[in-house]
């Protein structure tokens, strides 16, 4: 299914180009081409108003198929987490809860919670005075 609406995508894309490319210049931004020289065959209004809404009709599709494709694409992506867990894919736990970040009892979040806490370094009594021998 997939696969059908990327081609009509990419055709579509191939038409609004061309399209887009056939309508005549109307600020001559570059300086050049779009003049008003009388040897055009696409110049007279009604193609340009032809070009306009086939333009528009174009972007239209574009857009909708862009939309499909990108619900098509969220369909099947699986949720998985990066902070460990029993392989690769390991499932999102449900929100407002802690992901089991070690895969035993609990998570890391537990652990950290049980663990003694460590004793603090002795503190120096002083300056150390190098000695000389």
């Amino acid at each position: 299914m997939a696969h059908v609406i990327i081609v009509i995508h990419l055709m579509l894309v191939l038409a609004l180009i061309g399209v887009v490319l056939l309508q005549r210049s109307e600020g001559g931004g570059l300086g050049i081409g779009g003049g008003g020289g009388g040897g055009n065959f696409m110049s007279s209004r009604s193609t340009a108003n032809v070009l306009t809404r086939a333009t528009a009709v174009l972007a239209g599709l574009f857009f909708v198929t862009s939309l499909v494709l990108s619900i098509l694409a969220g369909y099947s992506r699986k949720p998985t987490t990066i902070l460990g867990g029993s392989g690769p894919s390991a499932p999102i736990s449900a929100p407002g809860s802690a992901p089991p970040l070690s895969g035993g009892e609990g998570g890391l979040l537990r652990q950290l919670q049980g663990a003694p806490e460590p004793a603090a370094p002795a503190a120096p009594s002083g300056p150390q005075v190098p000695q000389s021998r």
